[in-house]
């Protein structure tokens, strides 16, 4: 027997559905996944499958397509680009929907990247998914925790010549130390903000140094930058 739909299913259903062009079309989507289906409010690939059936229709096909492996100097477990495809049965016609991933140790966490393939799989589902269903977040299976500048900036020989290097990380870090400077809040005092040291480019980073030479000559540092953190940059 099939499962019956929740009331707020029933509901939304039922009701007339905005126009998928429509700026009310997202929150609609997404207003049918249950909390066990998002963390931190992006969808898991197991309810964008859901709810691409309730709103497209029968999934008849959901298989990766071609998989891509690529040497990369940066990664030690190389790059996989997968291109997935999902088949959707829709009254007379068949809708297809694909897209792509990759996976390599830059942009995905630990655990998973070591299951390269898979990984970028899943990713590259999901994408067909949301591209099916026409939603503007991404899932949650795409998303990491590191901090891809931060990598690229500690990986030899490949560093980005025009990113921040080590040295001038060290020594920027060294003199915020000696003048109780908060490191982050100092790299965001100027018109242009930056999520991470590893993003500054190397040629603001030199201004950002001799910046810290004339507050530290003329002893005249901003209240608001005050005040040094220990780990930082952990």
């Amino acid at each position: 027997m099939a499962k019956r739909a929740s009331s707020k299913e029933e509901t939304k259903t039922t009701n007339p559905a905005p126009a998928k062009t429509s700026p009310e079309w997202n929150e609609y989507v997404m207003g049918f996944f249950t909390e066990e289906e998002l963390i931190d409010g992006k969808p898991l690939v197991a309810g964008l499958r859901r709810i691409a059936e309730l709103l497209i229709g029968e999934i008849i096909s959901s298989r990766p397509i071609n998989i891509y492996f690529q040497d990369d100097p940066r990664s030690p477990i190389g790059k996989v680009t997968v291109m997935y495809e999902v088949q959707f049965q829709t009254n007379d016609k068949v809708k297809i929907y694909a897209d792509v991933a990759d996976v390599w140790a830059g942009n995905t966490d630990d655990m998973f990247a070591v299951h390269a393939p898979a990984t970028a799989s899943t990713k590259a589902e999901a994408r067909a998914l949301r591209k099916a269903l026409q939603i503007r977040t991404v899932a949650a299976e795409e998303l990491t925790t590191k901090d891809v500048h931060k990598y690229l900036s500690e990986t030899e020989p490949t560093q980005d010549s025009t990113r921040i290097d080590k040295n001038q990380i060290t020594l920027i870090d060294t003199q915020c130390k000696k003048m109780d400077i908060d490191v982050i809040k100092f790299i965001n005092s100027g018109k242009d903000e930056y999520p991470s040291i590893y993003s500054v480019p190397k040629e603001k980073a030199v201004q950002m140094i001799k910046s810290l030479t004339n507050k530290k000559n003329s002893n005249k540092i901003e209240p608001e930058i005050k005040g040094y953190k220990e780990g930082w940059n952990e």
